[in-house]
Formats: structure tokens, sequence, C-alpha cells
């Protein structure tokens, strides 16, 4: 840069009389309030003090069902989403690393598992902070935005005790990074995530390659996992619907203890859609318990011998239902004879 170049401000025209002709009063308080918000990071102070966080976004989700999305996609089939250029009708209005800290919506299941002794009772807390991270995708169509490298996203909720920030580290290939700790020194929550996408026709599925890793101070034990497969169905016709399906290891560094977590999928009938079953075991590879239940709705936790048992009853009782079913029908197939014979008998008494 030359000595000899001279930088202007830019003229804003603020101190001119001219341009506060038909301005009104109203505006004035306006940029007032837009100011105070943009001091308080966009939140605005209650009377009490409390920073009110929005519940809603500011405009409402338009339809997406007056684009056509097979015009688009067909030449996409087998290619990576990431390298395509997309529509923003595919867009939800976030951006990936806003969507990163929807991890944290249920931090009272971190600030409890602080405050467990037993370690297989803090695996199971933390195996329900795992699944409750991917709940928020459920009915969640849209992509969000890709970010630009360098780009950072902040939070802080003193509500909730904890302050996170994540930023965009790769463009090519695109990967996230995001760092959390509580406010009060108890964990720290931080990993990567490298959201793979492809395009299968039908379907959609996204790969969400990357290590999670949750540290726990007071128990000094650290925990590690990957997130399950998420794929979008019906995309070219139809209404669309999400599932999640594969394989997640939770794995305790500090004591051996592993938590794996089978996401089924959907199958042919729908019958498996949202179930997750799963078991921890200790160190010496003996199942300690059994987690079992649906990602979107509740997990539960019961003793391997108990589950079992209660498995042999179902299929028993399916087996029994079946028999049933096939015994009434027997029976009902000869009572139809029965009454055949009768009217014929009838019928040639009556000739």
């Amino acid at each position: 840069m030359n000595n000899e170049d001279e930088f202007y401000d830019a003229v804003t025209g603020l101190d001119s009389d001219e341009s506060c002709e038909g301005t009104s009063e109203a505006s004035f308080k306006d940029a007032v309030v837009y100011v105070g918000a943009q001091k308080n990071n966009g939140a605005v102070p209650q009377e009490n003090g409390i920073k009110k966080h929005r519940s809603s976004l500011p405009a409402p989700m338009f339809s997406r069902n007056d684009f056509s999305v097979w015009s688009i996609l067909k030449k996409c089939i087998g290619l990576e989403l990431s390298k395509i250029t997309m529509p923003i009708v595919f867009n939800e209005p976030l951006s990936f690393l806003q969507r990163i800290s929807e991890y944290m919506e249920h931090t009272y299941l971190i600030q409890k598992a602080c405050s467990q002794s037993d370690s297989i009772e803090r695996m199971q807390t933390v195996a329900a902070f795992a699944v409750s991270a991917v709940a928020s995708q459920w009915d969640r169509t849209g992509k969000p935005f890709n970010p630009l490298l360098g780009e950072t996203y902040e939070l802080t909720r003193e509500d909730q005790g904890f302050r996170l920030i994540s930023e965009q580290v790769s463009h090519h290939p695109p990967i996230s990074a995001f760092h959390t700790e509580s406010l009060a020194g108890d964990f720290v929550f931080h990993g990567s995530i490298y959201p793979k996408l492809k395009f299968w026709g039908k379907s959609v599925e996204a790969e969400p390659k990357g290590t999670i890793t949750l540290e726990l101070h007071k128990h000094k034990e650290a925990y590690t996992w990957t997130n399950p497969f998420c794929c979008v169905h019906n995309i070219i016709l139809g209404k669309l619907w999400i599932e999640q399906y594969g394989t997640v290891e939770i794995v305790n560094h500090s004591t051996g203890e592993k938590c794996v977590l089978n996401f089924k999928p959907c199958g042919m009938f729908g019958k498996e859609l949202h179930r997750v079953e799963g078991y921890i075991q200790d160190k010496s590879k003996k199942k300690c318990c059994v987690i079992y239940g649906k990602w979107t709705e509740c997990m539960w936790s019961v003793d391997p011998q108990v589950y079992e048992a209660h498995r042999k009853l179902e299929k028993r009782g399916t087996t029994d239902t079946r028999k049933q079913k096939q015994t009434s029908s027997t029976v009902c197939s000869d009572s139809w004879s029965v009454v055949l014979g009768l009217l014929n008998c009838l019928y040639w008494c009556v000739v």
C-alpha cells in the first residue's frame, strides 16, 4: 500500500438538515431500540434484568411443494451434495454452526451425570444425552446453510450454565468444530463434524463424520462417540420424513465401560421406525443393563435378564396370537361348511 493513498469516512448524512426531512419520530425510536438490542447481542433486557431469548423465527417457513426437485437432482445421483449448488428453497434459515448449538438443548443431562457417583448410571445419562442430540432433527427436512471459512458463532446461556463457540475450520471438505464449557467448570463438550451428504434417487443420506468428546472434570472421565446416519426420504414425490440408523458406540476412556446403541432402520412396514436398542458393558465385556426406546420420545434402562424374558414373552405372545388366528379361521371354515350343509338339506326338503 502506498503512503499517498488516502482514506475517507463514508458520509452518512445524519448531520445534514436535509436528511431529517420525511423522517418521523417513531423511526428514531425504532433506531434507538435497535441500537440497544445490538448492545445486548440481540436480547432485549426485561425489567428484572434477565435477557429474553427469542422462541420463534422472525418469518414463517414457506412451502416447498411449488418447486420441482427432480429437475435439479436428477443429475446428482451418487454424488456428494456439498459440491453441488442447490437452490435456497432447500435450506432452513440457520447456519450449520447455529444448528450445532442444538446439541446443548438438554444440558441438564450432563449436569445430572456430573452429580452421579456410580459410573454405570453416568454412562446411562451420557447415552441419553447422546440420543437427545439427534432428537432435534425429527421432522427437520431443511438443510442448514454452509458457513464461510473462518465464520464463528457464539452462544452463552446463563440459564442453562454453559457457553459455546463454533467455527468453520475447513471449506473443502466442510468441517465445523465446536467447544462448549460449563460456566461452573463442571464439564467440557467439544468435537468436529464433517456432514457428508449423498443423493440416492429418492432420498438424501447424511453421514456425520467426526468424533464428539464429553469431559466430566469432577470424575476425571472422557466419553467419545459419533452420531448415527441420517436420511431424508421422499425427496422426489410424497411427504418428506426422516430416520436415523446405524451403530453408536460411547466409550468411557477412564473406566473402559462402553455403551453400544443400535439406531434401527425403518424397515418395509415401518415397525422399527425411530427405535433404539443397546446395552452397557463394563471393561470385562459383561452386560450391565439394556437401553431401549425411541429417539423421538424417551429411553429406558432395564436389567438384561428382565429384558430378555420380556422379549421371549413378546415372541411367545406373537406366536400364540398367530395360532389363535389360524384356529379361529379353521373353526369359522368348519362352521361355514355346516351351515352350507344345513342349507343344502333344507333346499332338498323344500323341493
